[in-house]
């Protein structure tokens, strides 16, 4: 398991190499740069500009950009942020922790709701419950997360029960620690929620049908026929394996998840990532951008490697193979 899990860390280089090529020559597919909108100012002089395109390697060719990017970044420098005047490692280590914050929350309370939803659904076919529950599930895939979130924004407004937007309380710096751990929480709900409600309907969807495929194989009649009761068939034949497909979608969760998180966060005004990265792009930040970038193709290479592994522990078939 540890050479597996090396071999696929190390395959992860020059993935995510080839990754940050393609992104870096859509990025410049784009007419202009940073120093466009400077352009435009009367008050910048040609010569300041020319400076500055200089001084940040603007002047050089695409490739000749990207080239000096990678070499750097291999060095773990990902550039400088033009808008923040900041280094991009900077920027990218404060708002990562608050987006793993929003988006690890909402996977534990969407996984946590879907899959006994899923099962509770599955074993109860054609039901009121199991309607209710596909019912629901349609409406989650539906409904755009950033309709949610303005929802979400009105109710708080109207009821004054939440916080209408950001991280914390402007006096937070006043509270006690414990204090400050649940204003947090206070300001998390909202954004875990409407975060939490797309990835809650597709894994209630995966995990009926998974189940209700298990439940019609000959394994399942064996064990009904052999005496046990329809609990332990439930959960400890036919849930093992009809999990297995819900696994791997762990990986691609966790994607959905932060490249959601970007309009969630940025309706919201939680001071994420996601936020950071649709900033930067409206900026033409080009090393913020590339540096968000890397960052989340590499979380999500590591959540498909999670995932992989996971599925080693709880399925035997794929140990022995």
């Amino acid at each position: 398991m540890l050479k597996y899990a090396v071999r696929r860390l190390l395959y992860m280089i020059p993935l995510l190499i080839g990754i940050s090529f393609i992104a870096f020559a859509i990025l410049h597919l784009a007419p202009g740069d940073f120093t466009s909108a400077m352009s435009r100012d009367p008050t910048v002089s040609k010569a300041l500009i020319a400076q500055i395109r200089h001084e940040y390697g603007l002047d050089l060719p695409w490739y000749r950009q990207y080239m000096l990017w990678l070499w750097n970044a291999l060095h773990l420098n990902f550039g400088y942020s033009f808008s923040y005047r900041t280094p991009v490692v900077v920027l990218i280590w404060q708002r990562m922790g608050n987006t793993l914050i929003l988006a690890l929350s909402s996977l534990i309370l969407s996984w946590g709701l879907a899959v006994p939803l899923g099962v509770w659904a599955a074993v109860r076919k054609n039901s009121f419950v199991d309607k209710f529950i596909g019912l629901t599930a349609f409406a989650g895939v539906s409904i755009p997360s950033f309709f949610l979130a303005l929802l979400a924004l009105l109710l708080a407004e109207k009821t004054g029960l939440f916080p209408v937007g950001g991280m914390r309380s402007p006096q937070a710096f006043f509270f006690s620690p414990l204090h400050r751990v649940t204003d947090v929480l206070w300001h998390l709900f909202l954004p875990m929620c409407v975060l939490a409600a797309g990835g809650l309907a597709g894994v209630i969807r995966q995990m009926r049908g998974g189940l209700l495929d298990t439940l019609s194989d000959t394994y399942i009649q064996a064990a009904r026929a052999r005496g046990l009761s329809e609990r332990a068939v439930i959960w400890k034949h036919a849930f093992r394996n009809a999990i297995n497909p819900i696994i791997t979608l762990f990986g691609l969760s966790l994607a959905g998840l932060l490249s959601g998180s970007a309009i969630v966060e940025s309706v919201m005004a939680w001071p994420g990532l996601g936020k950071l990265i649709l900033d930067a792009v409206l900026a033409r930040d080009l090393y913020l951008v590339m540096g968000s970038f890397v960052m989340g193709a590499a979380l999500l290479l590591l959540g498909n490697l999670f995932a992989d592994i996971a599925l080693v522990f709880l399925d035997p078939r794929i140990r022995m193979e």
